[in-house]
């Protein structure tokens, strides 16, 4: 069914072998979230979308587990606000990073936020991964 969706908007779209639920499963424990139902779908369907220039428009589920591990072990305490409320699963190819905000209950809401790395905002960019996929194909989606 995604790949469809993909393949209606653009051929510049490539798939990776479906992750399994297992490896969602452990990225949900790993932050103690729940990842939208949307971005499960895809990466149960194919685990990452890259598109031109090896854009990872969707991370699959090991990079969405080490990025986000990555960002919050610490090291950018001096200069960035927590990133616990965010859970990143995509790249601008520009630096800034797509990210769903989390509930303080651990859900991840379906909106998705652009995170800019030079100034430290984090701004509201679509209603769901789908929007955000056809709008960073139209180039609606300004950074």
């Amino acid at each position: 069914m995604w790949k469809d969706y993909f393949r209606g908007l653009s051929e510049e779209y490539t798939f990776s072998p479906p992750a399994s639920g297992d490896d969602i499963t452990k990225v949900e424990s790993l932050f103690d979230v729940t990842l939208p139902r949307e971005l499960k779908e895809i990466l149960l369907e194919t685990n990452g979308v890259k598109a031109i220039y090896d854009l990872g428009l969707i991370w699959p589920a090991d990079r969405i587990k080490n990025e986000n591990r990555h960002y919050r072990d610490g090291h950018f305490q001096e200069y960035y606000m927590p990133f616990d409320n965010l859970i990143f699963f995509g790249e601008s190819g520009i630096g800034d990073l797509f990210a769903f905000p989390v509930t303080g209950d651990g859900i991840c809401r379906d909106d998705v936020f652009v995170w800019n790395h030079e100034n430290d905002s984090r701004n509201w960019v679509a209603p769901s991964v789908s929007k955000y996929l056809e709008w960073s194909l139209q180039g609606k989606i300004k950074i």
